[in-house]
């Protein structure tokens, strides 16, 4: 997988901009009575190809939103964005939630439902097609979207890998 070795390490000069993708209360009935708690699955990101989720859980909401975000800064990945759109297309599954992410002429839009526009608003995706089959738990959702901008690669990266020019990535 070439999403592997994607990781970035947070610096300070980083603006990071977060968003909250879904919310869910839990409820533990006990003998005392029922006992609320509430999981956040948020996501970072800083519109210029870098991204990140998190999930918090705490007793009250923006509590649980803080530990998402937390959780989120610890898990940056960088992504290639071309244009404001992905270098290619590309598909991944993460449970039963699999998503397909395809390339979009400048216009477009971000065409993506809830969780996976989340992900691609954040990470500076501008226009893009984009599709969920199967689950649409937006923990899954959200997991398998970031896998697949993970193993997107652009045209500098392939030449690093293969130790030629950009020029001759494209001559073939």
């Amino acid at each position: 997988m070439a999403g592997i070795n994607n990781r970035v390490k947070i610096t300070s000069d980083i603006e990071l901009k977060d968003r909250l993708v879904a919310i869910n209360r839990v409820t533990k009935v006990t003998k005392g009575g029922r006992t609320f708690s509430f999981s956040a699955i948020v996501v970072v990101g800083n519109e210029e190809g870098i991204i990140g989720w998190g999930l918090g859980k705490a007793g009250e909401v923006t509590a649980a939103i803080a530990k998402g975000v937390e959780a989120a800064k610890k898990n940056l990945t960088r992504v290639p964005v071309l244009k404001g759109t992905v270098p290619h297309e590309q598909s991944a599954k993460f449970g039963g939630a699999e998503v397909f992410i395809k390339p979009a002429s400048h216009g477009t839009g971000v065409v993506a439902g809830g969780a996976m526009r989340a992900v691609l608003e954040s990470v500076g995706v501008t226009d893009v097609l984009a599709k969920s089959k199967g689950s649409s738990n937006p923990h899954n959702l959200v997991k398998a979207t970031i896998l697949a901008l993970s193993e997107m690669r652009d045209a500098r990266m392939v030449a690093q890998n293969r130790g030629i020019s950009v020029e001759k990535v494209f001559r073939g």
